[in-house]
């Protein structure tokens, strides 16, 4: 099973696509997904990490669009603990994967699309803490207070 995501940190919005490989045209094809699942936005920010397939020639293509939005920022290398996405997947295995046993591949596939789908979208003002940019959030009223951690 491969999945490869994104997380909007504002509203947990996480699309996501599901190729047979992860690679360049996967990579391209999620871009397109968040463009298209944020119409309003002039300008998108996506952080991504070194994977070599976000640097190859089909990102690079998707990228030159002349009406393209995404602007990327590359993490520096091994830096894991950066990425808000791997935070969002250790949440994903919490729920999922940890303590269960799933008998057959469909079974566990269908769990982590249901994560994805139905856990991540009614449910994630309870694990929204957890997968921040090392950022403690301390109230979720009308504002918000960050707090760094020591």
């Amino acid at each position: 099973m491969n999945i490869l995501g994104a997380l909007n940190l504002e509203n947990f919005d996480a699309p996501f696509v599901e190729p047979t490989t992860v690679d360049g045209v996967s990579a391209a094809q999620l871009l397109a997904k968040i463009e298209a699942r944020n119409p309003l936005s002039r300008i998108i920010y996506v952080i991504w990490d070194n994977a070599a397939y976000h640097k190859g020639p089909d990102v690079r293509e998707f990228l030159k669009r002349s009406d393209c939005r995404i602007r990327l920022i590359q993490l520096p290398p091994y830096c894991p603990h950066l990425n808000p996405i791997e935070r969002l997947w250790a949440v994903m295995h919490q729920y999922v994967t940890r303590n269960h046993y799933y008998p057959t591949q469909k079974q566990f596939a269908d769990a982590v699309l249901r994560f994805f789908r139905e856990t991540l979208p009614n449910e994630w003002q309870t694990f929204r803490d957890q997968v921040s940019y090392n950022f403690r959030v301390v109230n979720h009223d009308k504002s918000r207070v960050l707090v760094f951690p020591a």
